[in-house]
This record gives structure tokens, sequence and C-alpha cells, in this order.
């Protein structure tokens, strides 16, 4: 691969930067802590944005959530990122290495960034980054697809977030090839044997990892409706765990099996099921599924096609009203005298209190 000329000798000091991969909902965030905390890793540290992800503390390149959010930014051409991009120029290799650098502990050699939408942006952060790593994680389609749809903002239909799961792995499938150093790694493997998984990343980056501390610390990563934050250690290794998968998986079989729509589920199941078993998922089998009920949920192409399109009307009916409302709420929240707001404040409290004495009285 020719590097851009621009960046080729940006670092020649004995860093490495490891890149963590993967879709919304992969696991990725629990994977990059716990490489952050392999010796002499660093992750970046009490940024104050969503989930510590570097994507949210630069302005180079246009983040998941400018390019569509989860389920739909890898069909925007600007979330695909390689060698050749324009905004890959020295100026902007500089302005990353600076910003992550302020969140990075300087003292350690292997730096570890992990955003999901790094999947699509590989041979970009390679050339970017020299003595670069990339652990890429996949997850089955079904859990990433549903547990995505819960953030109302970015809902998104199902057969979308197939289709979407698919066209991003696809890129980076055709992206790999260009890549000097990738390990791989399936999230249903991961939760089983997280500690082999650990001695393989740290081999493959050039670490090891520690001994279980014995006394810890703890911190919050900021995370998204959730004011808290989540209370993560600082040095002690996370364990996945695969109870969300099954939740997910059995949400899906009883969609297959009992939903009113039941003949939309199946026509994007057997539509999508040949692309996914190159990646060595199924979206039917094991699932628990009759024969009677798979020859009964079969539909036509029109019919199917004519489903696909009315939940992806009714799932953009959704955002753009959750938009709306949003935009509003802002626009009053600015221009509205303070007085008028705490007004406004008060006579919902109010209801809200009538509402509930109301409840109670008729219970």
């Amino acid at each position: 691969m020719k590097q851009n000329p621009a960046v080729q000798n940006a670092d020649k000091s004995n860093r490495k930067y490891v890149f963590v991969c993967g879709l919304p909902r992969s696991g990725t965030s629990i994977l990059g802590r716990n490489i952050a905390r392999m010796e002499n890793c660093t992750g970046l540290h009490d940024t104050g944005v969503l989930e510590d992800e570097g994507c949210f503390l630069q302005n180079v390149y246009p983040t998941e959530d400018v390019c569509g959010g989860p389920g739909r930014f890898g069909f925007d051409p600007r979330a695909h990122l390689t060698e050749k991009s324009a905004l890959l120029t020295a100026d902007n290799a500089a302005k990353l290495r600076a910003t992550w650098h302020a969140y990075w502990d300087n003292r350690k050699t292997i730096f570890v960034e992990k955003t999901p939408a790094n999947l699509l942006m590989t041979r970009f952060l390679q050339a970017a980054f020299p003595n670069s790593y990339f652990v890429v994680i996949k997850r089955h389609p079904v859990p990433v697809g549903m547990a995505a749809q819960k953030w109302k903002v970015n809902v998104t239909s199902l057969n979308n977030m197939f289709e979407h799961w698919l066209h991003c792995h696809e890129l980076f499938e055709q992206d790999k090839k260009y890549l000097k150093n990738v390990y791989e790694l399936r999230y249903e493997d991961y939760i089983q044997d997280a500690d082999r998984y650990h001695r393989e990343i740290a081999a493959f980056i050039g670490t090891h990892v520690p001994e279980p501390p014995k006394e810890d610390s703890f911190r919050y990563v900021a995370q998204w409706r959730n004011p808290q934050g989540l209370r993560v250690p600082e040095r002690t290794i996370e364990r996945p765990t695969g109870a969300h998968n099954k939740r997910y998986f059995d949400r899906w079989s009883k969609l297959l099996n009992n939903s009113l729509f039941k003949s939309y589920y199946w026509y994007i199941a057997t539509k999508y099921e040949s692309r996914v078993a190159k990646y060595g998922y199924s979206l039917t089998k094991d699932l628990g599924v009759s024969e009677e009920v798979l020859q009964g949920g079969k539909v036509s192409n029109a019919v199917g096609t004519l489903c696909c399109l009315i939940s992806d009307a009714y799932a953009s009916m959704v955002r753009t009203s959750i938009h709306t409302k949003g935009y509003i709420k802002k626009q009053l929240s600015t221009h509205l005298p303070e007085p008028l707001k705490g007004t406004i404040k008060h006579v919902l409290r109010t209801m809200a209190l009538i509402r509930r004495g109301a409840g109670h009285g008729s219970s």
C-alpha cells in the first residue's frame, strides 16, 4: 500500500497505537478497557465524553452520529475513510495525536483508542498513526441490531440494521487486505473464554496481561442516558457476560414464532441468511422454530419488500418526531425568559402530582 507522503514520516518513535473496532453494541467498550489495562498500555481517560471514545474529542472527521447514527452511519460515504482521503494531511494527523495524547498516560508506549466507527477507518488510521494495530470484534447481527434499536433517537428498522451490519463488515473485509496488523475475534467466543483472548491480544500488541491487583480504585465512564455513568475498575480486568445475548435471541425467537408480523421477520431472516452465514452466523437456526412456522411465514418478494418499506418509513417517522421535539425543547430552553421557564416547570410538576393522585384514588 502506498502511504500518503504527508504523514509517511510523521512519527518515528517506539509508540504503538491500538484501535479497537466493531459496530456499536459489539462489545468494543469492555474489550477496549481491558486492553488498556494490560502492561504498558493506556486508554483515553476521564474525557467526559460518551464511553471515552476518541471520535468525540476531535474535529478532523465526522462522527457516526453526524453520519446517521447506529444502523445507518456506514451508508454515508463520509464514514468510510482510507489513506486516499482528503482529510489525511500532516496537520490533521498531528491534530489527532495531540488531541488524544492529552488524555493518554504518556509514560506508557502502547496507546489504546476505542470507537466503533473505527471499523470503517482502519486504512485512514494506519496512515495517520505509524505502528498501528487493529483489534476487530464481531457480534451476531441480532443482538447488535436489537440493542442499537433501544437508542430511540436513532431508531432504525431491523431489516435496515441487518443490511447495515453486512455493509460495514463487507467494507472492512475489503479494507483488511491493506492492513499490516489485524487481530479479529467474535463476541460470542470472547464471552466464553475471555482469558484466552486477552493473552492472544497481549501477545499480538507486544505486552502481557498483568496479575490481578490486590486493591483497586474505580472511576465512572459517561454513558448515553445514564447520568451517573458506568462504574468501572481502574486495573482489574472486567468479565464479559452472555446474559444480554440470550435475552436478544429469546426476543428474536418470539418474533419469528409468535409475532403478528412474523411474516416480515421471516422474510428478512431468509433474505439475509446466506450473507450472514459467510461470517459464521445464522438468523434462523437453533431458535426453536418449527418447520410449520417456517413454511407458514414465507411471503413473496413483493410483499416482503413492501413490509420492509413500511418498517423503514415508520422508523423514519419516529426519528423525525423525536428530533423535532428535541429541537423545539432546545429552542424554548434557549429563548424563553427564566421566570417563564420556572412557571412552566411548576405547572408541569403540579399536573404530574395531580395525575399521580388521581391514579392512587382510582386504585
